[in-house]
């Protein structure tokens, strides 16, 4: 009989995912809520605090208020929402970055944002080798697909077609910034300029850097080794040292778990872009959190995960 497991916000995007990545796995046993009982608070306080594993895919305060109704010491949790993400008592679910053995020995772990992902995946191991300043003003520019803001965002983008591009987050504070700034190992918050574009999954994530502005910054090709280095061996993050003329974001994306990171720069080392490619419902969510759950419970990391 395998670790119980219970997805709180199941019926969501998220969520369905989760469950999809861990049908079928004799390591888990999901806890799963018919249509009336999931919306029963003392069912779902039930399926909380009897699972061994709790994944909550729920908005910011209903997670918060999920977490309030758990009154045992063992119960062990994964939230993807943004509530938790900086706050104290909390592992930051990305073991790469973080520490596969705190992601493992943690009781509390927050699930990464999808757009924190990919900036922390490449600023944060660059600013801890000297070769990015932490007190830079980073700008990240991004475009996801339509399903990462959930089942309203996803009715709009196939209800209208003729939408093509959605800049959003215009008046800056957007909830992401908190982790990327803490995580990304930043002294100020960088200015985050996501949008998403017309495409069920995907993502890119790109970072400008002015390097002839920077006081010392590492090379180009000093960047792209050291991230090599501190990804090297992870069967999930990859480094590549090709510069294509284009990245493609392309709507008929499968799903995918993996996370692809590239270092551009010009000619004279004047300047550089960084990029990552994930798919924001696979390393972006829900594969995430299956990676993360799969640390928690002492298994191969990568148990259940496209890769």
């Amino acid at each position: 009989m395998g670790a119980s497991v219970f997805i709180d916000g199941a019926a969501g995007t998220t969520g369905l995912e989760i469950a999809d990545r861990l049908s079928g796995r004799s390591e888990f046993d999901l806890v799963i809520l018919d249509d009336e009982r999931r919306k029963d608070d003392a069912a779902r306080a039930e399926a909380l605090n009897d699972a061994d594993f709790v994944i909550l895919c729920l908005p910011d305060e209903a997670a918060k208020a999920a977490v309030g109704m758990i009154r045992n010491d063992r119960t062990r949790l994964i939230d993807a929402s943004s509530a938790h993400r900086v706050a104290p008592g909390w592992t930051y679910g990305f073991p790469e970055v973080i520490g596969r053995d705190a992601v493992a020995s943690a009781r509390f772990v927050s699930n990464p944002g999808c757009y924190p992902t990919g900036f922390i995946a490449l600023v944060a191991p660059l600013v801890r080798a000297g070769l990015l300043p932490a007190d830079w003003p980073y700008v990240c520019h991004a475009v996801s697909g339509y399903s990462g803001g959930g089942k309203a965002l996803i009715a709009r983008f196939e209800e209208d077609r003729d939408i093509a591009f959605r800049a959003y987050g215009l008046a800056m504070g957007h909830k992401h910034v908190p982790e990327m700034t803490v995580h990304g190992g930043l002294a100020y918050p960088p200015l985050f300029a996501p949008a998403v574009v017309a495409a069920h999954r995907g993502m890119v994530v790109e970072v400008p850097l002015q390097l002839v502005a920077m006081n010392k910054p590492g090379s180009v090709s000093a960047m792209r080794k050291a991230l090599a280095e501190f990804y090297a061996g992870s069967p999930i993050v990859k480094v590549e040292t090709d510069s294509p003329d284009e990245l493609l974001l392309r709507a008929s994306m499968e799903p995918v778990d993996t996370l692809t990171l590239r270092v551009f720069g010009a000619k004279d080392g004047s300047q550089a872009r960084l990029a990552a490619v994930l798919d924001n419902l696979g390393k972006g969510a829900s594969g995430a959190a299956v990676q993360n759950l799969n640390l928690m419970a002492g298994l191969d990391e990568t148990a259940g995960l496209r890769l």
